[in-house]
């Protein structure tokens, strides 16, 4: 059976007038995401090894952005994944290959510096969001594979800004809009593209929903530790996703 989520990004093309598929094709074809230069050294090590644990190799990804979309990318392009196109990373990587997955990440790779720090804050507010999405996923009735990667890439519609791209690409605007166009040129899982997506008529969007309690408990949770005490995670975020929710 035809992937229906295939079917709708080619609908969509087909749909478009010359200037509307150029701007799709510009989306799709926007720069690499840069990737943490630790990242890629551990990927590297692993890669050495003779046998590799592909649950550690996808936690490494999954800890940086730019990594996670280099090859969520490479997946949406690869006729492989034609059929249903994964939302776990270890289904990606081990579709492509660690080999493939390497080459991916290592088109832009970047230091931390005083210079990056505008990059490094969105790098670590995401996976810090992630987590806690993560942790949420029982409360809205969603897997915590899904709900790590909506809470990473929740912010891509902002990349633009952040890695300059607006200066030289005509890619701006509402950052829900932005990170749709991005969502369905780089054939992103399903999940990810339905938390840009406009609230329904009820006002519901889980997705959304999620991201804006995992905010609401990151901070929380942020207020609540001293410097040198940290709570345990999981029962902290428990608590206070019942607190705002009841």
């Amino acid at each position: 059976m035809p992937n229906p989520r295939v079917f709708e990004i080619e609908l969509a093309r087909n749909g478009f007038s010359a200037g509307q598929h150029s701007q799709f094709e510009l989306v799709r074809d926007l720069p690499d995401l840069p990737v943490l230069s630790e990242t890629l050294l551990l990927m590297e090590l692993m890669a050495s090894e003779r046998s590799v644990d592909l649950r550690e190799v996808s936690g490494v990804i999954l800890s940086d952005l730019g990594a996670t979309v280099q090859i969520l990318r490479l997946a949406g392009r690869e006729s492989c994944f034609i059929e249903e196109l994964p939302t776990r990373i270890e289904d990606c990587i081990s579709g492509l290959g660690l080999q493939a997955c390497l080459e991916a990440i290592s088109c832009r790779v970047i230091t931390r510096s005083a210079g990056r720090s505008e990059i490094m804050d969105t790098w670590a507010h995401a996976t810090a969001v992630a987590k806690v999405c993560r942790s949420l996923a029982d409360e809205f009735s969603v897997s915590p594979e899904e709900a790590y990667l909506v809470g990473l890439l929740h912010g891509i519609g902002s990349l633009p800004g952040v890695l300059g791209w607006w200066q030289t690409l005509p890619i701006a605007g509402n950052p829900d809009v932005v990170g749709l166009r991005m969502a369905q040129a780089w054939s992103l899982p399903r999940c990810v593209a339905e938390s840009f997506a406009p609230r329904s008529a009820g006002g519901s969007n889980r997705w959304k929903d999620l991201v804006q309690m995992a905010h609401r408990v990151s901070a929380s949770v942020h207020l609540a530790c001293a410097p040198y005490e940290q709570l345990p995670l999981q029962r902290s975020i428990g608590a206070l996703a019942h607190a705002f929710s009841s």
